[in-house]
This record gives structure tokens, C-alpha cells and sequence, in this order.
């Protein structure tokens, strides 16, 4: 579709360290555009060194109504937000923020996506054993919405043993499934999440030892760019049942978008 772009359009800014591999920018401004809202998603890579700054910016111009928040930002944003929803505040981490009367107003979408595609792709989680590497923003979200959905154990795989343990503990107070440090063995999981950057640069390790992947295993990705990551490949390649970044991305996509544009008229 041809995209609006004049000067009465609102804008939307996504920002990341690196940026280059999203795909927010062109799906989120047709999304926008599709619902009748001559808007846009533009991309802005930012350093977590001015992020503040960024946002101090973004803040004085008077057509930006939202952010988009990526890797390695949602921690540090949650900080920035003049509120956060319930789950937001619980996982101290945020994806999406918005403009409402003069407040920035943060959410965390990432779980709920990430879920949506697992299940869209086959995996059951009700009782199942779960590991995630990493504990960063998308990780926290992934790990407190796989809990709501049923899984009985998660073991969670994260370099930074403090941010690790952290998390551990603020999980296993909800009294949902039992949560406990993991490892890069998946022995013995039922499904096998990757939601660290690692894939999106050619060289890098597999999030998990990949000589321990069975075919009983269901494996994820939060990696949109390859579409087909390394990891992903090695998980089909072991008669995996998987589902890729791209398929989490297009239900964040839609959660992001409604969020965003909740109560505004074209």
C-alpha cells in the first residue's frame, strides 16, 4: 500500500542498539495506516549511553506520540515512563509507550507474543518444562507469560547471574510453575526459547549447546533478522517443531499497534 507521509503525519519513533534489523518500521506504519491514521514508524538507533537524552528530545516534538522500545532498551525505558501497566511494573521492563494527556504510558508486550506464536505453531505448554536463555527485556516478558500459561517448570539460561537470580526470585513469588537458574543444556526441557540478540550476527553461538536438541523438543526464536536464524535451522535440522522471531513478531505487531492507538482517532 502506498504510505501517507506529509506534513500533518504523527509520528512514532522505534529505538534500538543496533536498529538496522527490525521490521517494526514498515509493518507498524501500514498497520497504522490500514486503520486510517496518517502516522508512521520511523526508526532511531540510539545508544544506551543517550538514551535519555533521546528521550528528552522526543519528548519536545510536539508530532511524536509514541516509541516502540527494542533491544537493548526495555529495562532502562520502564525507568524513563511516568507509568507502567500492572505486568510493566512487575517485570520492570517496557516495549511500547505512549502519550496520553501529557504522560508517557509504558507497556510490555513480548510474553503474550511470544506465546501466541508458540502456540499458533503447535507447542502445548499447560505442564510442560520450559528453558529461556536470556533475562534481558524480552526474556523477563517471555518467561512471566509462559508461567501464566501453564508451564511447570522454567529454567532460565542468562549470562548476568545477578539480573538471573533477580528474576528467579520475583517469578517464584507469583506461585505458578517452579523457576530455577538454567543452563546451556536443554536435556530433559520440552521447550527451548531463544530471547537473546544471539543469531542476528553471522558468527554468533547458538543460544543453547545445540548437540543436546531432540526432536521431542519445540524450539523458539525472538531473532527477526535472518528470518531464518541459526538456531532456528539447527532446531529443523533435528526434526524440531519451531517458531521463528517473524512469527512473534506479527502478533507483537498487533498487540503494539492497539496499545498505541487506544482512544486516538484518525
Amino acid at each position: 500500500m502506498d504510505i501517507t507521509l506529509d506534513g500533518s503525519t504523527r509520528i512514532y519513533f522505534i529505538v534500538g542498539d543496533p536498529i538496522a534489523q527490525v521490521k517494526s518500521p514498515g509493518g507498524v506504519s501500514a498497520a497504522f495506516q490500514e486503520k486510517g491514521f496518517n502516522a508512521v514508524c520511523i526508526p532511531a538507533h540510539v545508544s544506551s549511553a543517550e538514551l535519555e537524552t533521546f528521550f528528552t528530545a522526543a519528548k519536545s516534538m510536539q508530532n511524536v506520540d509514541g516509541i516502540i522500545v527494542t533491544v537493548p532498551h526495555k529495562i532502562a525505558f520502564a525507568k524513563l515512563c511516568d507509568s507502567l501497566s500492572d505486568s510493566a511494573a512487575f517485570l520492570q521492563t517496557a516495549n511500547t509507550i505512549r502519550l496520553r494527556n501529557g504522560k508517557w504510558e509504558g507497556d510490555m508486550f513480548d510474553g503474550q507474543a511470544q506465546v501466541e506464536a508458540l502456540q499458533r505453531n503447535g507447542a502445548v505448554l499447560k505442564g510442560k518444562k520450559a528453558i529461556l536463555a536470556g533475562a534481558g527485556g524480552a526474556g523477563t516478558a517471555i518467561a512471566h507469560a509462559l508461567l501464566t500459561a501453564g508451564v511447570s517448570e522454567l529454567a532460565i539460561h542468562e549470562t548476568d547471574t545477578a539480573r538471573r537470580d533477580n528474576l528467579v526470585a520475583r517469578l517464584n513469588t507469583l506461585g505458578l510453575g517452579r523457576v530455577s537458574a538454567g543452563s546451556s543444556d536443554p536435556t530433559g526441557f520440552d521447550i527451548v526459547i531463544n530471547a537473546t540478540p544471539l543469531g542476528m550476527k553471522a558468527g554468533d553461538p547458538l543460544p543453547f549447546d545445540g548437540s543436546k536438541i531432540t526432536a521431542s523438543m519445540f524450539v523458539g526464536d525472538v531473532v527477526t533478522q535472518p528470518a531464518l536464524t541459526p538456531w532456528i535451522a539447527h532446531a529443523r535440522e533435528a526434526g524440531c517443531q519451531t517458531s521463528t522471531g517473524l512469527d512473534m513478531f506479527a502478533s507483537v505487531r498487533d498487540l503494539m499497534v492497539d496499545f498505541l492507538l487506544d482512544g486516538m482517532t484518525p
